[in-house]
């Protein structure tokens, strides 16, 4: 699994839609590239529809009379307006080079029924296929309002530094030259100069580099950069030019790098099925003249024209692409952000989930219940030593102990802050070395200490390299977690969860939930590792997705074959590095999300087989003469409207 950079463009990018159109049509049409305005839209549609109607009602009378001129001022003006994009973008692939395609198709019929003098028709093909468009840009931006409101739940702050507090604002309102603090697991959230700290920065949303970056004072980072260790205090140099939402929007709508299997089939397909349309169109316009006694070039011109018509794949390569954006969008509508077509698919395959513990499972809103002391330290100096140290982290026990402590904090006591993966935090207060984590970064660090065997998540505190106690703290089940685990099983899937908790509470948390199979007291290498012999023993059988939502879990999210990420709470690293992001922090979601996309798929496929089945039976009707043109039009321009409603029922439940 490859996780792209996030383009520097902005929200004016081709959708999937528009991608799959532009193979087919050679254009990227306004709907898809902008916001789409209905109105705008309807505007040169209407005038068409009026002149089309009022030529329609006096073609008959008109038609083979000296004023049939009229006929022609009527409707060639309702041709070129319903028709003029499809005609200059046809003629600009001819000058490139690319002559089959949609365009191609509906501008050789339509001037070809015009010159039979079959003008009505070619106006309907015009319009009719722009009342496709219209219905495609609709599907498509309610799609796109459902991502929209999602992304915008989640606000993007940075934290500014104003005489020595910190106070979380929004990165629009920070003036250059400000001061801002970021912690570890954060996105940096402006450009900025680093003025104080040391730490590693993940690049690769802006270079694609996954190795971490070495900062110091003077260098400086880029808005988008997820820092990783230490707490780094930055001078902004550039104001807010662009949000993470609108990175991960534009990621979302991007499917020339994450196409699905089918659409990519779709795209091959279309490659051969265009030609080989044209080339049967001229075979039926010129052999039965020369062969069958009787046949006049203009009944099988007229019958060439109509399969020209009806062969436009327009429904299959719209309605392909649209569906599986649906299928985005309604995920989108139930607080599951899927950043690429591809990932659906995949989600179809998943056979095993492997599931973190803490904020994943279990709710991350730890309580202190216990201060168990050692070596003349009291219960207070123990709570006061951990709050100050934990200062800085976002870890949820670290919360908990900040919130049992309830004092306020002075960034200023604490100096050389550094988290250690998966042991704990190492940090300096005044002029005291102060560690906490668990029993690991004790023997890591050589502090003697009494064995401690509890139900429960311990914190261990060192001052000194003096053992000090430890705190116990408690944590819960979410409140969807067991049904969550239910739900899936349901499906046929296997239950994983890898922790880096002790054995103790990760069996209990097993038992509670029913998960099929459990691995404790694992360091974020550990897991990577464990989830390498899942994906060795499933690659056959099926794929493996890994949902997690802290720091540490990113490397295993970029791991497995479908990566999820708490988007609620977790952390920007696990965030910018899975492929779906599940933004309520309900673990139930998963299920939900596998359901959404196989029932994508089966859209797709119905798609599929609804515009192949129907253009080859008119396909046939109109090699024998036995569809008139219009019933051309409707049969090409009904499979899209079919396809694209169809699609659509993708966003609702």
């Amino acid at each position: 699994m490859s996780h792209h950079p996030l383009p520097a463009n902005n929200l004016d990018s081709a959708t999937p839609v528009a991608a799959a159109h532009a193979h087919c049509c050679g254009s990227e049409h306004h709907h898809a590239e902008a916001e789409f305005d209905l109105w705008q839209q309807l505007r040169p549609l209407a005038i068409a529809l009026v002149l089309f109607l009022v030529g329609l009602v006096f073609n008959q009378p008109l038609h083979n009379t000296p004023l049939a001129i009229a006929e022609y001022a009527v409707l060639m003006p309702a041709y070129l307006i319903s028709g003029w994009s499809v005609l200059t973008t046809a003629g600009k692939n001819i000058l490139r080079g690319r002559l089959f395609d949609e365009n191609f198709l509906m501008t050789i019929a339509t001037l070809g029924a015009i010159a039979i003098h079959e003008v009505p028709e070619a106006v309907a093909v015009m319009l009719f296929f722009q009342i496709g468009e219209l219905f495609q840009g609709l599907a498509v931006g309610r799609s796109r309002r459902s991502i929209k409101a999602l992304l915008a739940v989640r606000p993007e702050v940075a934290n500014l530094k104003v005489n020595g507090q910190i106070k979380p604002v929004a990165p629009e309102t920070v003036a250059v030259g400000s001061l801002i603090v970021v912690k570890p697991g954060e996105k940096v959230p402006l450009d900025g100069e680093v003025v104080v700290g040391e730490s590693q920065v993940d690049t690769s949303a802006l270079t694609g580099e996954s190795i971490p970056r070495q900062v110091t004072p003077g260098e400086t980072v880029l808005a988008g950069m997820i820092n990783q260790s230490g707490v780094l205090t930055l001078r902004v140099t550039k104001l807010f030019a662009e949000s993470s939402i609108a990175k991960i929007l534009h990621l979302v709508e991007n499917a020339s790098s994450q196409k699905a299997e089918t659409e990519k089939f779709i795209t091959r397909f279309a490659r051969y099925y265009t030609p080989a349309v044209v080339l049967i169109s001229l075979a039926v316009a010129s052999l039965p003249p020369l062969l069958i006694a009787g046949a006049t070039p203009a009944v099988w011109t007229y019958r060439a024209l109509v399969l020209l018509v009806i062969s436009c794949p327009c429904g299959l390569v719209i309605s392909i692409p649209l569906g599986y954006f649906g299928g985005i969008g309604g995920a989108a509508k139930q607080g599951i952000l899927v950043k690429g077509a591809t990932f659906l698919d995949a989600l179809t395959q998943v056979k095993t989930v492997v599931f973190d513990k803490t904020g994943t499972l279990t709710q991350g809103n730890f309580n202190v219940t216990a201060l168990v002391t050692d070596n003349g330290f009291s219960p207070a100096q123990l709570l006061e030593w951990a709050a100050i140290a934990e200062m800085h982290s976002n870890h949820p026990v670290a919360q908990s102990i900040r919130a049992a402590y309830g004092q306020p904090l002075d960034p200023a006591s604490v100096q050389n802050y550094r988290e250690i993966s998966g042991h704990g935090v190492q940090a300096q207060v005044g002029d005291r070395q102060v560690l906490i984590g668990n029993d690991r970064l004790l023997h890591r660090e050589n502090i003697p200490h009494s064995v401690c065997v509890v139900d429960g998540s311990v914190a261990h505190l060192a001052v000194d390299g003096e053992y000090a106690g430890h705190l116990l703290i408690a944590d819960q089940l979410k409140v969807d977690a067991v049904e969550a685990i239910k739900a899936l099983q349901r499906q046929g899937i296997r239950t994983v969860m890898l922790t880096g908790d002790s054995q103790s509470v990760a069996a209990d948390i097993a038992g509670q939930l029913g998960l099929d199979e459990y691995q404790a007291e694992l360091l974020p290498e550990d897991k990577v590792s464990a989830l390498e012999k899942m994906l060795q023993q499933t690659q056959r059988s099926g794929k493996v997705a890994f949902v997690g939502d802290g720091i540490n879990d990113a490397p295993v999210i970029a791991r497995a074959d479908v990566g999820l990420a708490m988007g609620g709470l977790g952390s920007d690293a696990a965030i910018e590095t899975a492929d779906i992001v599940i933004m309520t922090d309900a673990p139930a979601k998963v299920a939900e999300a596998i359901h959404i996309a196989h029932r994508t798929l089966r859209i797709v496929w119905q798609n599929i087989g609804l515009a192949l089945g129907i253009k080859l039976l008119f396909i046939g009707l109109g090699a024998m003469g036995l569809v008139s043109l219009w019933a051309a039009v409707f049969a090409d321009v009904g499979v899209a409207l079919l396809a694209i409603l169809n699609a659509g029922r993708v966003l609702n439940r």
